[in-house]
């Protein structure tokens, strides 16, 4: 074939492109098992971080399995839909899809030095996309004993500092239901001014960034309402929840 014609050009360029497909293909099968096991593992971090457990990403396993005692799955009735590795792999972007009866809302139990925190999957919408993360409850289900944030294209140094220490440490403590017993959550409030009061159900907002403080306010309390029937069941609880 003429290697300055058209054809053999164009069949050129049809075999290059189907080598350099197939390659890829195969290399991104075969880094398909180790990018699973990071998110898993990167997932189980935040988990422990949101109780005061700071491990590298090779140590979280063992870690997880250390102070994780359950896993849990729970319907919109606060019953045990299943738990265990099934509940872990609960994907709360497609469960947002559905019906609130119809979703499963994951719920991790741990014990810390013989505290037991109750770890609550988040997830909702900033100014630009989704933003999720983590909240710790402490026994009384009512105290934060931390929270992890994070987000998918919020802007740099303005949405994007809810990923900050300093921004997620101002939750820590705070309640998440008012004097009455009402579930309030914790609102990010732009030019607060409650100092360090713990007991105002609010925390002061990254400047700038009103509509990414908007919708962390907005998921934290569209998430725990639908934990409210489990809690309610848990006859030892503290707080006196409505």
């Amino acid at each position: 074939m003429n290697r300055n014609s058209n054809a053999y050009t164009f069949i050129f360029a049809v075999i290059m492109v189907i080598v350099v497909a197939s390659v890829l293909a195969f290399t991104a099968t075969s880094l398909q098992p180790i990018q699973n096991e990071n998110v898993r593992q990167e997932k189980m971090q935040n988990i422990l971080h949101t109780v005061g457990i700071d491990v590298e990403r090779s140590q979280a396993k063992e870690n997880f399995d250390k102070y994780i005692i359950k896993e849990l799955a729970l319907d919109s009735k606060g019953k045990v839909k299943f738990e265990g590795e099934k509940a872990f792999q609960v994907d709360l972007s497609k469960e947002l899809n559905k019906a609130d009866t119809e979703q499963a809302f994951p719920l991790y139990i741990a014990d810390v030095k013989g505290e037991e925190y109750y770890i609550i999957p988040l997830r909702g919408t900033g100014l630009w996309d989704a933003i999720w993360g983590y909240i710790a409850l402490k026994n009384d289900v009512n105290t934060i004993k931390g929270v992890v944030f994070d987000h998918k294209g919020e802007t740099t140094g303005l949405g994007g500092e809810i990923t900050k220490a300093w921004f997620q440490q101002r939750f820590e403590d705070e309640k998440i239901f008012d004097s009455a017993g009402n579930l309030v959550g914790v609102s990010v409030v732009k030019g607060y001014g409650g100092g360090s009061n713990k007991d105002d159900n609010e925390v002061d907002a990254i400047s700038g960034a009103t509509i990414t403080g908007d919708g962390v306010t907005r998921m934290i309390s569209e998430r725990l309402k639908h934990y409210l029937p489990y809690f309610k069941s848990k006859t030892d609880m503290k707080v006196a929840v409505k």
